[in-house]
């Protein structure tokens, strides 16, 4: 017991003294090794048919997580003073890149989403959400006395998330619309907005939500989809029913890896919004298990590093970092939702696991952006100590 109470001692102290967050990276790096391993495992089939060449997913994946690494470096690297400072313009590039992809984009399953860039697509709503929540932090530092006490504080980062909302909507795109307005809902709440203009607001998007969803037929036949998906298995359901199906055969250990039936061309985009089914599958409750708690620690750890953060008199970055935190629990909770039958049928990817570029490298940007706020508060946090020990040494 002795020799375990000293090694819980010890791995405290080294994490402690680690310029960076373990557990966050830890947990970073599993998710994005399981997730190569599972894009592997569900895209074969559909890349045979496609591509003829079972590995072709799997080729251009590990090259976004090549991309992706390199981004992670440069995001830990660049000050955080850099962000605040540039915010601004970083918002007018975001609202650039959305007019840009109306005019010049790709369209994909109806959906123009991607303006394309070489043999990739840059899908623009991932850089405009990223540089939204940045905008949105440095306003709450900025202008967290308006917020506090007036409306007009309040009203003008809601302006400001409407004119992006409609110009992604055109694309059209609701669920990055939705994500984002719970994350900046979340922020008012957190900056100390009055509940009844946080309530006015919730109320307010669900009604808009309920009527995007009422006057377009598409939306609408996937709540309907969604509510009775067995009355429809091979129409509005099937997506849906097929995916249930993969839950229902997964039982406690799964088939076994790359034993999925569903991914055999039965379960559309099952590399994708639907990797959580083929995971469910293949590794059983106990996998599904292992994954949500990765990604919570995720979150909680985000969470955390805003709070210290703020602690620390940082408060733009605790804001930012409390921004990411929310964006990947609320994604997180729709794509698990949406496969499982909780929630209607949504394309958000699963945080680090599913396959895709833009949304992919974008969310390894905002884990290094993660790990700067942990490393600059620690930073400050020593500094602080040292000059206070040094005063308490000169008296």
């Amino acid at each position: 017991m002795l020799a375990l109470s000293q090694l819980r001692l010890n791995f405290n102290v080294r994490q402690s003294n680690a310029l960076y967050d373990v557990p966050l990276l830890y947990a970073m790096l599993c998710l994005l090794g399981v997730g190569f391993v599972m894009v592997t495992s569900a895209s074969m089939p559909v890349a045979e048919r496609l591509f003829n060449n079972p590995y072709h997913i799997t080729i251009r994946h590990a090259a976004f997580l090549c991309m992706g690494f390199v981004l992670f470096w440069v995001s830990t690297s660049a000050p955080m003073s850099w962000w605040k400072r540039c915010n601004p313009y970083l918002l007018l590039f975001g609202l650039g890149l959305l007019v840009l992809v109306l005019v010049i984009g790709r369209e994909v399953n109806g959906s123009k989403r991607w303006i394309p860039v070489g043999p990739v697509g840059i899908q623009a709503a991932e850089l405009a959400k990223l540089f939204f929540f940045s905008y949105i932090a440095g306003y709450l530092v900025r202008k967290r006395e308006e917020v506090q006490e007036n409306l007009k504080g309040f009203a003008k980062p809601i302006a400001v998330f409407a004119v992006y909302a409609f110009l992604i909507l055109m694309q059209p795109d609701l669920g990055t619309v939705v994500v984002m307005f719970v994350t900046t809902v979340g922020l008012l709440f957190l900056a100390g907005a009055k509940l009844w203009q946080f309530f006015a607001l919730i109320l307010t998007g669900i009604l808009l939500v309920v009527l995007l969803i009422i006057f377009e037929p598409y939306r609408m036949a996937r709540v309907v989809g969604f509510l009775e998906p067995w009355d429809d298995p091979f129409g509005k359901g099937y997506q849906l029913v097929q995916s249930l199906m993969a839950y229902g055969q997964g039982g406690w250990f799964g088939q076994g890896l790359g034993n999925s039936v569903q991914k055999l061309q039965y379960l559309p985009e099952a590399h994708n919004d639907f990797i959580f089914a083929v995971i469910a599958e293949e590794l059983g409750f106990v996998g599904v298990v292992s994954i949500i708690m990765l990604l919570g620690t995720l979150v909680f750890r985000a969470l955390l590093i805003g709070q210290r953060a703020l602690k620390c008199g940082k408060e733009y970055e605790g804001y930012f970092a409390f921004a990411i935190g929310i964006w990947f629990a609320f994604q997180t909770m729709v794509n698990i939702g949406a496969s499982a039958g909780i929630l209607p049928t949504k394309g958000l990817t699963l945080p680090f696991v599913s396959y895709g570029g833009s949304s992919l490298l974008v969310m390894i940007v905002a884990a290094g952006v993660l790990q700067r706020v942990d490393f600059e508060t620690k930073m400050a946090t020593k500094q602080a100590t040292s000059r206070s020990n040094s005063r308490g040494g000169r008296r």
